[in-house]
């Protein structure tokens, strides 16, 4: 069913699905997907011997866990370009390496395109082979040369190789939500892997490939195709319009209903994730999956008994009338797995592990259950300046810049957790806040209508809370809508991080933190708990280029270094989890007060110091 037929299919009326809606998916494509792929590409070796082909098959093999459908291998010389795949859409077709007419262009992607149909107009004079979404990038290569990036819109990490002059280029979706890392050999060849482990054993050195940038053989170097407005980090001023703000919303999640294969939402019962159901629901129906796998939406939680999520996760699934699926977890459970976490997120970053292990092991039973595709929230708090910090923001201006400095970093965090946590599984996670057209219109908003104004009954998020509040048909309970927020580390369950702390500090001496400085002088762990996830770390990837790819410095409720500042008592308590933001998390930790000895672990709900009861009554 295309655009035109789901429009005038006989079960559809205005009244069920908006014209204004119905506008927006005009633009929107329905056809093949390319998904969660594992890459591998190799140029410039000086052995092109079997036994390095070989060899690139044996590191390969290390990302079939991405991409467990098919294999693919093209070689070329001293080029070779290996693809793991996992088919979400036609699931029969669309094997990689993909090429262009006469073979001279060969490409492997990770991601899938959802504008291919409309580039696939503009490309009328290229004969394609396959369906496959991603085979635009070879057509456009021909047409356009290396400035063709930008006209992509979708998820993709993907190197492409021009045996005419022997040249290639590489690039990476604008905010990294799908992996990607370049390296160097001693012989002079240069590699590019979905995740580090493919390369590491066999480069002198490597590096994260940085989002929204594409590498040029020609031009011997890396450059950045991305340049949104916000990326100057100058302050906006355009006005809030809260329907503008949904209908691009309800756009971006729409785009992601594509697939072949069973799907569903990762549901925490936060405000995110919530919306990112209930947009699918009211959707879902009239959408090509409803056609294949019935209109009810699946959606799925972990947490430890009786955690704030999974209490959360049940209400919204109720109110939408899901098939939810809700999955426990023990603290025992999560600490067996943290060495395989760590070996498949491939860092050693606190907030990251402790969210990455309940997502890990949410995405096994996932899969188990026939789910290859799910959509996730990942997102929206550096957008909208939602983890609790914001609230100390001084003025619109530092509030601005830190979002914009979030969304920057997501590639080393919330969506390094998101891909490589299901990935791990054969799991994809599409990401509808991170749509590109919905980050330009949220970041174009004067970010005086963002700050936390208590004043005004704003609490974090409130543009997109507001947006959402629709009294005659409402997408969400209002108490849900306007839920404080838990980071997923916590919400899974506040005992799981203080179960972490327990573990790390009977496996790390005080002598070994003492002398942390000297064994690991560069990101020195400051904790326990970081020293141990670094050690685990340093058995998988010993060498210093590994090390190098996570970032460090202090932080309080995942904020940036420079926002510490922003309060001085943030200091005595660097913390990553959300309850560290002192009197803002109506859990917050209490200085100088055993969590132990109190009869719950969280301590004693207090009431959130000024913002509201909307806000206040959620834990």
């Amino acid at each position: 069913m295309n655009a035109k037929e789901f429009e005038s299919a006989p079960q559809l009326s205005h009244s069920a699905f908006p014209f204004s809606f119905l506008f927006l998916l005009r633009s929107i494509d329905y056809d093949d997907d390319d998904a969660m792929c594992g890459i591998l590409a190799v140029f410039g070796c000086i052995d092109n011997s079997q036994a390095k082909r070989s060899r690139i098959i044996e590191l390969s093999r290390r990302l079939r866990h991405r991409g467990p459908d098919w294999s693919g291998l093209h070689c070329h010389g001293n080029c070779y370009l290996a693809h793991q795949r996992l088919a979400i859409v036609d699931p029969a077709s669309g094997d990689q390496p993909l090429y262009n007419e006469d073979k001279t262009v060969i490409v492997t992607v990770n991601g899938e395109i959802y504008n291919h149909k409309q580039l696939r107009e503009k490309l009328k004079s290229h004969q394609f082979r396959t369906g496959s979404d991603c085979e635009v990038i070879a057509h456009l290569y021909e047409e356009h040369g290396e400035e063709f990036v930008d006209m992509l819109d979708g998820m993709f990490s993907f190197v492409l190789l021009d045996t005419k002059d022997n040249s290639y280029i590489a690039a990476r979706d604008a905010i990294g939500i799908t992996p990607l890392y370049m390296g160097w050999g001693l012989d002079g060849s240069i590699w590019f892997a979905s995740e580090m482990k493919a390369l590491s054993d066999d480069c002198e050195r490597f590096i994260s490939f940085p989002p929204g940038h594409v590498y040029s053989s020609k031009q011997g170097g890396l450059r950045r195709w991305y340049n949104p407005p916000w990326f100057l980090e100058q302050t906006p001023s355009s006005s809030y319009d809260p329907i503008v703000l949904r209908k691009a919303f309800e756009k971006a999640v729409f785009k992601r209903l594509m697939t072949d294969v069973p799907f569903g939402v990762l549901l925490s019962g936060g405000l995110d994730s919530s919306l990112v159901a209930a947009v699918a629901c009211r959707y879902l129906a009239e959408s090509e999956a409803a056609c294949q796998w019935g209109s009810q939406l699946r959606t799925f939680c972990i947490g430890l008994e009786s955690s704030p999520d999974l209490k959360a996760a049940r209400e919204v699934a109720d109110y939408l009338g899901t098939r939810h699926h809700e999955f426990h977890f023990t603290v025992q459970e999560g600490i067996d797995a943290l060495e395989e976490v760590i070996y498949h997120i491939e860092t050693y970053d606190v907030t990251t592990i402790r969210a990455s292990t309940p997502m890990f092991l949410m995405s096994r039973k996932i899969k188990s259950l026939g789910v290859k595709m799910v959509l996730s929230g990942e997102g929206s708090d550096e957008i909208f300046g939602g983890y609790l910090y914001f609230h100390k923001a001084p003025n619109k201006e530092e509030f601005h810049q830190e979002t914009c400095q979030k969304i920057k970093a997501l590639h080393l965090y919330d969506c390094l957790r998101a891909n490589k946590s299901t990935s791990a599984w054969g799991v994809e996670a599409r990401v509808p806040f991170l749509d590109k057209e919905f980050i330009n219109i949220a970041m174009s908003i004067d970010p005086e209508w963002k700050m936390i104004r208590p004043d005004l009954g704003r609490i974090e998020k409130w543009v997109l809370r507001n947006a959402f509040d629709d009294v005659k048909k409402p997408y969400l309970p209002k108490h849900i809508l306007y839920r404080q927020k838990e980071q997923f580390s916590d919400g899974v369950g506040y005992s799981w991080i203080d179960g972490l702390k327990d573990h790390a500090n009977k496996q790390v001496t005080d002598a070994m933190l003492t002398h942390a400085s000297f064994i690991y002088p560069e990101n020195t762990p400051t904790t326990k708990e970081a020293y141990y996830y670094r050690t685990i770390f340093e058995k998988f990837f010993p060498k210093n280029a590994a090390r190098s790819t996570v970032p460090g410095g202090p932080s309080v409720a995942c904020s940036t270094a420079k926002a510490v500042e922003w309060d001085a008592a943030w200091s005595k308590n660097p913390d990553p989890s959300g309850r560290a933001a002192l009197g803002i998390h109506s859990a917050a930790y209490e200085e100088a007060v055993d969590a132990k000895n109190k009869s719950s672990l969280s301590g004693s709900p207090k009431k959130f110091q000024g913002v509201g009861e909307k806000a206040a009554a959620v834990v």
